[in-house]
């Protein structure tokens, strides 16, 4: 197949690595890296963000006065970081919160640096074999069609006022919708079924998280995955909780994991009590499964990589535009110095409590080496094939972590201290490979459009330092924002052995303390009234961290992190957390994991994609059945346009729907974590709800229902309405 004749040719140099578009990009990378990580621990889900910045850049700068297309290029690639690095940063380093560590900022941005960094160095010396050579095997769809945004924004048209009219309308119901900023109408409307004296579906809830970001996720991954993901929840929420509560409602004593008896939990305590297990075993086998199913791409990734890096590619004379890499000096030298950066960090700014010694830190960043240039190979060339979001990220980081955690076991290193350190091993090849997958596709966009590749190499990795300033900050503000101090009294004696839990000096905890009780009432306690308690692993106690007052001598309150509870599930940062747990304290709910792996086997012998139907059977039906809605909007757009005889819509097009679905995510990104922000601040400075919405006849499920189902309708209307050319 002759090689592709880029929009742009190699002698011509319109403007391109301009200072207007680095700042613009770096705005997006912001904005992006933050809504990722907002969504991306609600939903357990990650959307491409390349497309709808590329839509915006060209307005924008069409608004400032004409830009080339290889402009608004670079503005994507910059700012498409941000998504990239916050998506392989969510999907492990939260694990730290569930093994009982803290997510410090200095940490968090050394991490997704590094990994961001070794992303796209590696990718370097891969560009042309599988960008250039194989581009007819390889079309890396999402790269693919940002480069057909590009090049209709140069020819002409508006594609920017769709995403502007979702952005505008998702943010004022969102204003209205939350629960941290007016919360003029409940935000998750709920019923919880229990006919009859028999008590028929007790234990079952029915509930939507009713936001604008998971309509616009729904509608983009369509009904077919939407659907999947559902089913999933529906397993959980609506077959296996009230079978529990069924089976478990007359036995007088708790069941491990639980801690509190059976007939005493709502619907909530019981999807965190015994589904998220089951869950992160589901999720985890579907990783697997999936990885091992690209075992034939791995292959030939690994083979074509190892090829090009002895092929010497650089040739003696210099290079067209359109074929001008950094050298392989910079990506020698550039991944020495991130090795030493990582042992350095590991050596001299460990996890609190978890120092393990220079020897097991200098294997560390060996490993981080080792795997981070394997996956970025395979990641590369499996989203040339499916698309990023079809890639296993998550079970090559479940394999990282298995022979990490496999090495440290028979090395003796079993305390908590080495899981941390596992967790950051994976973290770093996570971000590593997500990173790699987005980078391949930005670049398929630059090799399209006529990009010059050095400069676009140079953007990414500018977008990678400006995007991790965001996203360690989001996250804490997160963990913070969403946090709750739940009564939870029960007898303990503070000085008899308890295995799995230890006292912490915690200097986090608020001044003033707001205790819900059971009743949902509230009151008020000093900081200095409590000794804070970590559990992780414990026979006695859920993994968490507790409040025990010295004067009544008894744990009176659960402390539950922002991160990992409902509202901000990360089931795949959890599910990291369970592999390193299980296999270092060889403790683990092993009966509830192994349900979840052979549901997972089931669904496979079905020829149902497993790993979405997992993902759903982890995370809250509110989350799912949301998401769902948006899927469900999206069939009822393409059976009208098949009725009209219309072309439906598929992943790749950019469509009215999609582009209006993007700003809905954005909005409620957006708007979301600004809430969050302020609710964060009302618990630092012990203001109380600044925002006090006035009760009225909107606060009510109906109307809940009903304004939710009016942004259905909008999207739905929109999604039909052609865009103008």
């Amino acid at each position: 197949m002759p090689e592709l004749q880029p929009f742009v040719p190699p002698d011509q140099q319109p403007p391109e690595f301009t200072v207007r578009a680095l700042l613009l990009g770096s705005f997006f990378g912001i904005v992006f890296g933050a809504v990722t990580v907002y969504v991306g621990l609600r939903a357990g889900l990650t959307v491409a963000a390349s497309i709808p910045i590329s839509v915006l850049s060209i307005s924008i700068l069409r608004a400032f006065g004409r830009a080339s297309i290889l402009e608004n290029n670079i503005v994507q690639t910059t700012g498409n970081a941000g998504q990239s690095i916050a998506s392989g940063v969510i999907f492990t380093l939260p694990a730290l919160v569930f093994l009982g560590f803290e997510l410090e900022y200095a940490r968090i941005f050394m991490l997704a640096l590094i990994g961001g960094w070794l992303g796209v160095l590696f990718m370097i010396p891969l560009r042309r074999q599988l960008i250039v050579k194989e581009h007819g095997a390889l079309p890396y769809p999402e790269g693919t069609a940002c480069a057909d945004v590009l090049i209709a924004g140069e020819k002409g048209g508006s594609l920017a006022s769709r995403v502007f009219l979702g952005l505008g309308l998702g943010a004022l119901y969102t204003l209205f919708q939350n629960d941290n900023i007016f919360k003029a109408w409940p935000g998750t409307p709920e019923f919880q079924p229990d006919f009859g004296p028999a008590h028929i579906l007790k234990g079952a809830s029915i509930k939507a998280d009713a936001t604008p970001e998971y309509l616009g996720v729904g509608y983009i991954i369509g009904p077919r995955v939407a659907g999947i993901i559902f089913a999933g929840g529906v397993f959980s929420w609506l077959v296996l909780m009230p079978l529990i509560y069924f089976f478990g409602k007359s036995l007088p004593n708790p069941v491990y994991p639980g801690t509190i008896p059976i007939a005493q939990m709502g619907p909530s305590q019981l999807w965190s009590t015994y589904i998220r297990p089951m869950g992160a075993g589901a999720v985890a086998a579907a990783g697997l499964i999936t990885l091992l199913k690209t075992v034939p791409t791995i292959w030939s990734a690994l083979t074509a990589g190892f090829k090009t890096m002895r092929g010497g590619e650089a040739e003696a004379a210099r290079p067209i535009r359109t074929e001008d890499d950094l050298s392989m000096t910079v990506v020698l030298l550039g991944s020495l110095a991130l090795m030493v950066i990582t042992f350095l960090f590991l050596e001299f700014k460990p996890v609190p409590g978890a120092y393990v010694g220079w020897g097991a830190n200098l294997a560390a960043s060996l490993l981080v080496v080792v795997f981070g240039f394997l996956f970025v190979t395979v990641s590369s060339r499996i989203v040339g094939l499916v698309g990023s979001s079809a890639s296993p990220v998550s079970g090559m980081t479940i394999a990282t972590l298995m022979a990490t955690a496999a090495i440290f076991l028979v090395q003796g290193w079993t305390a908590p201290a080495f899981g941390a350190l596992a967790i950051t091993i994976g973290g770093v090849v996570c971000i590593a490979a997500s990173n790699s997958g987005d980078t391949s596709q930005d670049l398929k966009t630059g090799y399209i459009v006529g990009s010059t590749p050095w400069k676009q190499q140079v953007a990414l990795m500018i977008g990678v330092v400006v995007s991790t300033i965001i996203i360690g900050f989001t996250l804490n503000v997160m963990n913070t924002g969403l946090q709750q101090f739940r009564a939870a009294p029960q007898d303990w004696d503070l000085n008899a052995p308890h295995p799995g839990v230890a006292i912490q000096n915690e200097a986090h905890l608020p001044e003033k303390i707001p205790v819900i009780a059971a009743d949902k009432s509230k009151t008020e306690h000093s900081k200095s009234e409590y000794t804070v308690l970590n559990a992780v692993g414990s026979p006695e106690l859920a993994d968490g961290k507790y409040l025990y007052s010295p004067a009544s001598k008894r744990i009176e309150v659960q402390w539950i992190q922002g991160i990992g509870s409902e509202k901000a599930a990360a089931p795949q940062a959890r599910l990291m957390a369970t592999v390193i747990n299980g296999i270092l304290s060889r403790k683990l709910p092993w009966g509830l994991v192994m349900v979840g792996v052979f549901l997972v086997i089931a669904v496979e012998l079905l020829g149902i994609r497993s790993l979405s139907f997992a993902v759903g059977a982890y995370l809250s039906i509110g989350t799912t059945l949301a998401i769902f809605c948006g899927g469900v909007v999206r069939w009822l757009v393409e059976r009208a346009s098949a009725r009209e005889g219309e072309a439906a819509e598929t992943e790749s097009d950019i469509s009215s729907g999609s582009l209006y679905a993007s700003g809905l995510i954005a909005a409620g990104g957006v708007v979301g974590l600004l809430g969050v922000a302020l609710k964060a601040y009302e618990n630092f400075t012990d203001k109380g709800d600044i925002l006090n919405f006035p009760h009225t006849f909107l606060d009510n499920m109906g109307v809940s229902v009903i304004a939710f189902a009016l942004l259905a309708y909008s999207l739905y209307y929109f999604a039909r309405k052609p865009l103008k050319k």
